[in-house]
């Protein structure tokens, strides 16, 4: 009786088997579906990366890794006659000071609308993300002659106030919808214990806020990294380029050809510092991403 009753309970009944074919072909799926979005997210960088090991005679070969490995590439691209170290540097003074002056503007926006109660908040905030829709290509004439009258071309100040009218609202906008999720009982809490209004902000809220605000920073850096149109309007100066704008003027041994292979190779150098960024930050990235979908 015993055996039987063990048989019985060992066997799989029909419906069961049919269950755990459809996860195991459900979940089969999932994972066929992220490799290819991987791939197809990946593929363009692999090719890049590829393009710049292959020699310039075999630049146009579609084989899936060099047959010859050369180092021509990233030695053009830091040829001293192209300056491209200092335009590395430019990048990132821009990015830098860009990506510091939004958080702490963006910081103090962000919070007084989150916490704040006064009429016409909601239509601050459509303002607010309105802004960063409005396209580029429209103001760059105009303010092209605003600061040549006021001698700001070929300066640091010419990139990085118009960088800042597009990263400010991002900024804004991501940090307001952060703080909204932290409960007023933190600030409450801490006023009770002694502090003010500005220490709880300081010592409260900020930490905890520590995960969006990076996750922020991460994205107004990139976006200002990358930023090309206002930095090649602005500048004429090769010695105030950025990267961006400095790949677009590589030009070949003739002055007339294509370096497709030193483009490549600075296509690398430029994505690099980046993807060091994202993996000394992810756990912040992902811990401010994750923070900013759950309602406290």
């Amino acid at each position: 009786m015993n055996a039987t009753l063990t048989a019985h309970k060992g066997a799989s009944t029909p419906g069961s088997t049919n269950r755990k074919v459809r996860e195991a072909v459900s979940n089969t799926s999932s994972w066929i579906g992220i490799l290819l979005i991987v791939i197809f997210c990946l593929a363009p960088f692999y090719w890049m990366f590829v393009s710049s090991l292959r020699p310039t005679s075999h630049i146009f070969d579609t084989t899936l890794w060099p047959r010859h490995v050369s180092m021509e590439n990233y030695l053009a691209v830091f040829d001293p006659m192209r300056g491209f170290g200092k335009a590395l540097l430019n990048s990132l003074i821009v990015a830098g000071v860009t990506t510091v002056l939004a958080l702490v503007v963006a910081t103090i926006t962000a919070y007084a609308l989150a916490r704040l109660d006064f009429p016409g908040k909601s239509l601050i905030l459509t303002v607010v993300i309105a802004t960063s829709m409005f396209p580029l290509v429209a103001i760059v004439v105009p303010l092209l002659r605003l600061f040549t009258a006021w001698e700001w071309i070929n300066t640091y100040q010419a990139m990085i106030v118009p960088d800042l009218s597009f990263a400010l609202p991002l900024a804004v906008w991501n940090l307001t919808s952060f703080f909204k999720q932290m409960p007023r009982e933190l600030e409450q809490a801490a006023m009770v214990d002694g502090c003010t209004p500005g220490q709880a902000f300081r010592k409260i809220i900020m930490p905890l806020a520590a995960p969006g605000v990076f996750t922020t920073a991460i994205i107004v850096f990139i976006n200002t990294w990358n930023e090309f149109l206002i930095a090649v309007t602005m500048v004429n100066d090769t010695n105030m380029q950025t990267a961006p704008v400095a790949i677009s003027k590589f030009g070949g041994v003739s002055g007339f050809e294509t370096p497709f292979g030193s483009q490549m190779a600075a296509g690398v150098v430029v994505t690099i510092p980046l993807v060091i960024m994202v993996l000394i930050f992810q756990r912040r990235i992902v811990a401010g991403l994750a923070a900013g979908g759950v309602k406290q």
